[in-house]
């Protein structure tokens, strides 16, 4: 039961009042009323379960899906998400016309205005018995691959729970005749072999004999300037349980995305589209971790790495060849794989193992992180300066370049273990204004899942706070690293940053962000610079010790 006085805090601050018992009647009455209204109009009732990082901007999509031949709207959409401390604040924000979610793209926050305020088209509410009243029922409910210790997929698990208890609830309350559309990246069979025996044994306690209609569809959404593009605007992959279920669901995804330029692929089954978004993300996870080794080789044979690729990639077939930073981040490439590799063995029922590239893909992506704590450590060394109490700054807490999303961000193992060492550690990024994976490391991603478990030393981490300022941020420090590819890190005078930081200083470099040039120049400002998968940086070094004479 909840509480009066329970509250829920959004990220910006603002406190909302979670709902007690007795406001639940209301609210569905609310709902009804706008619900009825809708359908008397021609409008379909959709129904979002999980307005997060996917869901929400799902929800506005399909709110502000327009009839091909009226051009009014089609769709009446409620984003529905559960009523707890940590998430109810998305509720009321959805229904003031505010994004729940931070996006660099610029069409985020007036197409949901538009569908909340102007065309009426989209509504929240934490009441599920809106699932009555639905047509559809999208499904954007995190399903997460908890690792339960660094470095090693093999022993970790899939968290179906929430997944689990969503679908239950779906079964006991739609109409038999409503679509049920799985968004969520979901382990390989989930959809056939655990979410349809849900819904099928919801249904016969309900006396239903008629089939769900489940369908699978996986979003390939990113963050960014084409956020709401990555979702409206390219290529989708659906199935169904049925073949009822798999006609619905192209129906309504030709309706609410642009399928005439990015054709929808339909599968057989559902195990298809899972194992696509599986196999899809694992691909370029092991792409990326490919390079690990050679970025090793490379640095301690006097090898540029970064060349090397380029020459590479003049040949068409390898094109996609990608230098991998300080690992990879983001909610999928760091841990899909172990959706498939757990799937195989608990959905299943397989009991060897097959999943040799794909762990230690993932695996050598988890630590890659780690050695730029050593290239830190050593560049300091050279420089006559130890690493405890040196304050260093890193630039860049996102997981990519120009946004600011630091889920999964190779950055943070960067900071955790060079804290963990004993340094001082300060933080700038041009797009992050908290990273939560620090400042609310005790609650963050969820109780017990942050990675600060797995470093000694961090309890002083809670107190960092992401800076704006980068010429205040590089006063007085010891090393900089450039850890993202910002665009306003890509042009950084060296002399301008040894004036800010008072003096030569260790520069490490994560992803290629300097040109030799810009090597040269703080090799001749007396700093120490190393970086990922850089060898013949120490040819530039001798070069300009040559030059001095």
């Amino acid at each position: 039961m909840t509480t009066p006085s329970a509250q829920s805090v959004s990220p910006s601050g603002d406190s909302f009042p979670l709902p007690c018992d007795s406001d639940y009647a209301a609210e569905f009455e609310r709902m009804n009323a706008l619900a009825e209204q809708a359908r008397a109009e021609g409008r379909e009732i959709v129904v979002v379960m999980g307005v997060g990082f996917v869901g929400a901007v799902m929800a506005a999509i399909v709110a502000d899906t327009v009839d091909r031949e009226t051009g009014k709207p089609s769709k009446f959409v409620i984003g529905c998400q559960r009523p707890s401390s940590r998430s109810y604040w998305k509720i009321p924000l959805l229904n003031r016309g505010e994004a729940p979610v931070k996006a660099e793209d610029p069409e985020v926050d007036p197409m949901i205005a538009r569908c909340v305020l102007d065309k009426k088209t989209l509504v929240a509410t934490y009441n599920s018995d809106v699932l009555g009243l639905a047509d559809c029922v999208v499904v954007d409910v995190q399903c997460d691959y908890l690792k339960h210790d660094l470095g090693n997929l093999e022993n970790g698990s899939t968290d179906m729970a929430a997944l689990e208890a969503t679908i239950k609830t779906i079964g006991q309350k739609i109409r038999p005749e409503c679509l049920v559309l799985i968004e969520t990246t979901v382990a390989p069979g989930t959809t056939e072999f655990v979410a349809f025996p849900i819904l099928k044994k919801a249904f016969a306690k309900r006396g239903i004999a008629a089939e769900p209609l489940l369908a699978h569809s996986y979003e390939r959404v990113m963050p960014g300037r084409n956020y709401v593009s990555s979702i409206r605007d390219f290529w989708r992959v659906c199935s169904g349980c049925t073949e009822e279920a798999k006609q619905r669901v192209e129906k309504f995804l030709h309706e609410v995305l642009n399928t005439t330029e990015y054709p929808l692929t339909v599968m057989d089954r559902p195990i298809e589209s899972e194992t696509a978004k599986i196999v899809e993300n694992s691909y370029r996870a092991t792409l990326l971790a490919f390079l690990d080794e050679w970025s090793l080789f490379a640095e301690r044979n006097g090898v540029d790495l970064l060349k090397v690729v380029d020459a590479i990639k003049v040949r068409p077939t390898h094109s996609n060849m990608i230098f991998p930073g300080p690992g990879i981040g983001g909610y999928c490439l760091p841990k899909d794989g172990g959706l498939g590799r757990w799937a195989y063995k608990h959905i299943l029922g397989f009991n060897d193992d097959i999943f040799k590239i794909t762990s230690a893909a993932i695996n050598i992506n988890d630590t890659r992180a780690l050695h730029v704590a050593e290239l830190t450590r050593d560049a300091l060394r050279n420089m006559g300066r130890p690493l405890y109490a040196a304050p260093i700054l890193l630039c860049g807490a996102s997981y990519r370049e120009d946004v600011g999303d630091t889920r999964y961000s190779g950055s943070e193992l960067v900071v955790r273990k060079l804290t963990e060492m004993g340094a001082d550690m300060r933080v700038h990024d041009p797009y992050v204004d908290h990273w939560y994976e620090l400042e609310s490391q005790d609650s963050y991603p969820a109780p017990g899942h942050s990675l600060s478990r797995f470093f000694r030393n961090q309890d002083e981490l809670a107190h960092v706070r992401v800076s704006k300022d980068l010429t205040a941020s590089l006063s007085g420090v010891a090393a900089v690293i450039l850890a993202v590819r910002h665009s306003e890190y890509l042009q950084l005078d060296p002399e301008e940053v040894v004036r800010a930081a008072g003096g030569p200083i260790a520069v490490i470099d994560c992803f290629g962000i300097l040109d030799d040039a810009r090597i040269t120049r703080y090799l001749e400002f007396g700093c120490e610079v190393k970086a990922l998968g850089r060898g013949h940086i120490k040819r530039l070094k001798e070069a300009v010790s040559s030059e001095r004479g």
